[in-house]
C-alpha cells in the first residue's frame, strides 16, 4: 500500500507584544506599563500568554516619549531580571516627531540592543540620508543586533527591497513589521489590509510580521499568522477585545491572540525560536 502523504508542520508563530508605545499614558489606560518595573511585570504576564518577544518604549518623568541610552538599560534590565533570556527584548528608535535620525542612530549604538525596530521613512527618508544610514546598517551587522523594520505602506516594502539589492542595507534579508491601517480612516484595521503587502509582484521577505490598529486586532494577526507570517499585539496600538471590551492587560490581547492561532491549529514560538529564524532570515 501506497503511504498517505503526511502533511508539513506548520511554522511556529511567533507572538510579539508591544505594550505602551510613545503616545499613550495611564489616561488611556490605568495598566499602561511605563516605568522598568511595570514593563517587567507586563513582561511576566505577556510570556505566561504565550509572548516571545516584548517591544519597548521608554519615557521621562513627565511621561513623555523619550530616546535615551541609560532608560533602555534599565528597561531591559528590569526585563531581562524578571523573565531571563525567554523573551526577546526590542527597543524601538521611532521618533514621534522628537527626534533627527542622527539621534537615533545615536540611541541604537549607545544601548546596544538585542534587538531594534526601524521605520525606514524616519530613519533614511531620502536618498541624501542613504550613506549614513548604510554605515549605520553595517555597525549593526557586525554588532549582531537585530534589525527589524517597520513599513506603513507596501510602497516601503519595494523600496526596502531596492535598498537590500544595492547594499545599502547589507543583508541577505530583513525581518519585517507590516503596520496594518496606520495611515486609514480612525485607524481601524482590516486583514485585508495585508493583501497589499504579499500580493503578486511584492517582494518576498522570509520573516514578516503584522500589528493592526483597533478591535479587529485578532481577526488581522489571525490571518498573518495563517498566511505564514507572525503577529504582534498590545495597547501600543489597541486596547479592546476581539467582543469590544476595553482588556484589562496587555495579557490578556496576548492571550487572545494565542488562542485564536491554537484554535486554527498553528503553534507558537519561543524566544529561541524567533532568535533562530531571525538569524536564517540576516545570515
Amino acid at each position: 500500500m501506497q503511504a498517505e502523504a503526511t502533511e508539513a508542520e506548520p511554522t511556529p508563530v511567533s507572538i510579539a507584544v508591544a505594550p505602551n508605545g510613545g503616545r499613550r499614558t495611564k489616561a488611556d489606560h490605568p495598566a499602561l506599563p511605563m516605568t522598568p518595573d511595570e514593563l517587567a511585570r507586563t513582561a511576566s504576564e505577556c510570556l505566561a500568554a504565550g509572548a516571545c518577544m516584548i517591544h519597548i518604549h521608554v519615557r521621562n518623568d513627565e511621561g513623555r516619549h523619550l530616546l535615551d541610552a541609560d532608560a533602555y538599560r534599565q528597561a531591559s534590565a528590569a526585563i531581562r531580571q524578571a523573565v531571563g533570556e525567554r523573551l526577546v527584548v526590542q527597543i524601538t528608535s521611532e521618533t514621534l516627531g522628537f527626534y533627527r535620525p542622527e539621534e537615533q542612530m545615536a540611541v541604537v549604538r549607545e544601548t546596544r540592543p538585542e534587538a531594534v525596530s526601524l521605520a525606514l521613512r524616519e530613519l533614511v527618508p531620502d536618498e541624501a540620508s542613504e550613506p549614513a544610514f548604510a554605515e549605520f546598517m553595517q555597525w549593526i551587522q557586525r554588532e549582531r543586533i537585530a534589525p527589524h523594520f517597520i513599513l506603513y505602506a507596501p510602497e516601503e516594502a519595494v523600496r526596502l527591497a531596492a535598498l537590500l539589492k544595492r547594499g545599502v542595507v547589507p543583508f541577505e534579508s530583513v525581518p519585517v513589521l507590516y503596520a496594518l491601517g496606520r495611515y486609514t480612516v480612525a485607524q481601524t484595521s482590516s486583514p485585508s489590509d495585508l493583501l497589499p503587502y504579499i500580493g503578486p509582484g511584492m517582494p518576498a521577505f522570509p520573516h514578516w510580521m503584522v500589528c493592526a490598529f483597533g478591535r479587529r486586532e485578532a481577526a488581522c494577526v489571525t490571518a498573518a499568522g495563517l498566511l505564514g507570517g507572525h503577529v504582534r499585539v498590545g495597547f501600543e496600538n489597541n486596547l479592546d477585545l476581539p467582543d469590544g471590551a476595553r482588556a484589562e492587560t496587555n495579557a490578556d490581547l496576548v492571550d487572545r491572540a494565542a488562542q485564536a492561532l491554537r484554535t486554527c491549529g498553528m503553534r507558537l514560538a519561543d524566544a529561541d525560536m524567533l532568535r533562530q529564524a531571525w538569524d536564517s532570515c540576516l545570515s
